[in-house]
């Protein structure tokens, strides 16, 4: 069975840039709900306009519709190694993604917890310098906020599941790399 492997951490953390190099190195199939809802939004999809709207406030767009567009992205890489990033973001959506695995005969692996403290977040999002509206520092707190709130159970859920690996996301992200590999191998 392919291994499915889930990106944990908050907004800033390394989970894209992490993505990357999994995909670069081991071959995974990337699914960034971030980039599937920005493509959605920019192509002016019903499900892109509406996710637009949670975004620009950086809320979490709501489950169902996140949970139908990660459902349709897995259903299509089959036999892939999957690697997924920013998804879930809550244990209701962890719930419908091992639903998803499971009628597709596939599991969850690995739940990689990328371990970065706020301040550290902050001045890595406010360095990107991208000018994305997701990107202010007003959106970022608000980002920070709804991540404790919503996605941070995650690391319990899975935790509880044995699933979770601890990566700490500070320093060099050569070292970073090479512990990912290691808590997924």
């Amino acid at each position: 069975m392919e291994p499915t492997v889930v990106l944990l951490g908050p907004p800033g953390s390394g989970k894209g840039t992490q993505a990357e190099r999994l995909r670069d190195e081991l071959s995974f199939a990337t699914l960034s709900t971030g980039d599937l809802l920005r493509a959605a939004r920019a192509a002016g999809t019903e499900l892109g306009l509406r996710a637009g709207e949670f975004m620009v406030r950086g809320e979490l767009v709501p489950d169902d519709l996140i949970i139908g567009v990660v459902g349709e992205a897995i259903a299509l890489l089959d036999g892939t190694p999957v690697l997924l990033d920013g998804y879930p973001r809550t244990v209701t959506q962890a719930d419908a993604l091992a639903r998803a695995l499971e009628e597709r005969g596939r599991e969850l692996t690995a739940a990689v917890f990328i371990d970065v403290p706020d301040d550290v977040v902050v001045e890595r999002i406010s360095a990107r310098g991208q000018g994305r509206e997701d990107d202010r520092p007003e959106t970022v707190r608000e980002r920070l906020r709804v991540y404790h709130r919503a996605t941070e159970p995650l690391v319990a859920y899975y935790e509880e599941n044995g699933l979770l690996r601890r990566v700490d996301g500070v320093g060099d992200a050569d070292a970073i790399a090479a512990e990912i590999r290691d808590a997924i191998a």
